[in-house]
């Protein structure tokens, strides 16, 4: 896009400097069949939100103030396979079910973010049925891409499939009908008390979607937030295009656990810088976790869990905690059908006893409630060999330091000017700091 026609970025809501998320994938969170055999329209209503609600109080212990909803809607499938965007899928529950999270949520301080898919939605969907039934007359047809030339009735209808899934419609993102749809159903969970939208697959719909549809939004809800599913691309160029307050930052959670798995600490530090360079356009989502990769305790290996989490919560940008990471969960993603069904597990009723890593992730998250600054402050790598890596992220008046160390011997690594040891476990001497094998420590001036 030309940057003369640019469109116009508006700051994001000064909430966000604030919130850390809390990301659940609520069908299989809450114990749901996720490819159940039964039509949606023949489907029990199962009242099984507030399963979820009994975990909030867990959230605001960790010390999280935001709970990142993956599909609510109803579907035929995993969720992501929408069937009605204005339905909570009866697996869930039902509209009541829904209000009354919003609510215990936001009773809790805790802010709620919804899954946007609009890149694409179920074969199911009466939208596209329409088709089969009215080829080019129907109603609805506007709202995909389709040369209906050659086409007859009874014929399969000659569809856009996303990233080559015969159950995922692609909509058609030049088609007003399509942008007034995405704003109607963004507008009815907006207007319902939601704080803001991830949206799905963003890097498939083309920038200028959401540079039509953001403002729009923005008219009425000036306080939303909106964060893209971005897996690659420029980054900078999507974010000033788009008009996306955030994007997800896949290529740090790569740098992350490649750089810890691999014990190359110099792969960790060119991620981190690559990072840091996006901060001129826009503050990043981050994880090292979520809903479609494997567990980053599987990842890294169980006793390495504590350092990804160290560099999440001290580098720049809106964490996100993918839940049950914080208990070193693990689960291996695989490509198959239900490969994701290990990452996307049933939770218990009962929230579970805290464990090391739990406490370090309490502590980790009230460092940085305690210096909202890293939200956009910049990252530099002062200390790196393949088996340690020290970081600095400060501004004039603050600092924090991570160290790592992914060796199997102690290391001694230079402090940084910190001052005190914040979380981790480390020996400050004077200019130095004394890490155990395999061990971190985040510290603070």
């Amino acid at each position: 896009m030309n940057t003369d026609t640019a469109p116009t970025r508006h700051p994001e809501p000064a909430w966000v400097e604030h919130v850390m998320w809390w990301h659940v994938y609520p069908l299989g969170f809450v114990g749901s069949e996720v490819r159940p055999a039964a039509p949606v329209g023949e489907r029990p209503l199962e009242h099984r939100l507030d399963r979820l609600a009994g975990w909030l109080d867990h959230v605001v212990d960790l010390g999280l103030n935001g709970l990142l909803l993956g599909p609510v809607f109803a579907s035929s499938t995993h969720g992501y396979d929408t069937v009605d965007h204005f339905r909570i899928d009866p697996r869930l529950g039902d509209d009541a079910d829904f209000t009354a999270l919003v609510a215990a949520a936001h009773e809790r301080g805790v802010r709620v973010l919804l899954d946007g898919v609009f890149n694409h939605v179920g074969r199911e969907h009466p939208a596209f049925r329409a088709l089969s039934d009215y080829g080019p007359e129907a109603p609805t047809a506007d709202l995909f891409a389709i040369d209906w030339s050659g086409w007859q009735p009874g014929q399969p209808v000659p569809v856009g499939l996303f990233e080559g899934h015969d159950i995922l419609v692609a909509l058609d993102h030049d088609s007003r009908a399509t942008e007034d749809l995405v704003v109607e159903v963004m507008t009815h969970w907006l207007a319902r008390g939601v704080d803001g939208w991830r949206l799905d697959a963003a890097y498939a719909v083309p920038p200028a979607f959401w540079a039509r549809v953001l403002p729009r939004m923005r008219e009425r809800f000036p306080d939303a937030w909106f964060s893209g599913e971005v897996i690659h691309g420029d980054a900078a160029a999507i974010a000033r295009d788009s008009t996306m307050d955030s994007l997800t930052q896949y290529e740090l959670w790569q740098g992350i656990w490649h750089g810890i798995a691999d014990r190359n600490g110099h792969e960790l530090a060119h991620a981190i810088e690559r990072h840091d360079a996006l901060l001129a356009t826009f503050a990043p989502t981050t994880f090292v976790g979520n809903h479609d990769v494997t567990r980053i305790a599987s990842a890294v290996g169980e006793r390495f869990a504590g350092h990804a989490a160290a560099v999440l919560f001290t580098v720049a940008g809106t964490p996100v905690v993918y839940a049950g990471d914080e208990y070193g969960w693990t689960g291996v993603k695989e490509e198959r059908e239900g490969g994701d069904d290990a990452v996307r597990p049933e939770f218990p009723a009962e929230v579970p006893t805290p464990t090391d890593l739990t406490h370090a992730y309490e502590a980790l998250i009230a460092l940085r409630r305690r210096n909202p600054w890293l939200h956009r402050a910049h990252t530099d790598v002062v200390h790196l060999t393949n088996t340690a890596v020290v970081l600095r992220t400060a501004t004039a008046d603050a600092a924090v330091v991570t160290a790592l160390n992914l060796s199997d011997d102690p290391v001694e690594v230079p402090v940084a000017d910190a001052t005190q040891v914040e979380a981790g476990g480390a020996d400050l001497g004077d200019g130095t700091l004394r890490l155990p094998a395999g061990g971190w420590a985040v510290l603070s001036r």
